[in-house]
């Protein structure tokens, strides 16, 4: 970014790589579920999940994909009971919104809970000075992520 400070330039190249290998192991841990889908499929779960009523359309865009490709993987989430479509204008029944089925929230909820539970297991092993360095850096990281 153009005007940076050196400190801000150093501080950013030591912690692009720490955020990335993060990512990937959190990634990594979220892909090791057996919860009998893909990761695009929990990724539109979550989004259902955060955004009621989203059609394929705004999936598609949210997650930067082409709508057949959304589509299939609907499909199977709605197959499989995790998800249901509701015709939101009645005088267009081609314009559906998708909803979290009890079933869908409980998986999405097993999850979250895993992945909480492995990042707990990694915090565990810090000692308490260094879980405490990461709580004083929650609130600049939030900010930066705004």
């Amino acid at each position: 970014m153009p005007g940076s400070s050196d400190d801000a330039l150093a501080l950013a190249d030591e912690m692009r790589p720490v955020l990335q290998r993060l990512y990937r192991r959190f990634r990594r841990e979220s892909e090791d579920m057996d919860l009998g889908i893909s990761s695009i499929q929990r990724l539109l779960l979550m989004v259902i999940g955060e955004k009621p009523g989203l059609g394929v359309g705004e999936l598609a865009k949210h997650e930067k994909l082409r709508g057949p490709t959304i589509s299939g993987h609907v499909k199977s989430l709605e197959a499989g009971g995790l998800i249901k479509r509701l015709a939101v204008d009645p005088l267009d029944r081609r314009r559906s919104s998708f909803f979290l089925t009890d079933r869908g929230r409980d998986l999405l909820e097993e999850a979250r809970r895993r992945r909480r539970d492995w990042l707990a297991g990694q915090l565990d092993r810090l000692t308490p000075e260094g879980r405490q360095a990461i709580r004083a850096a929650l609130a600049p990281l939030d900010e930066i992520s705004q």
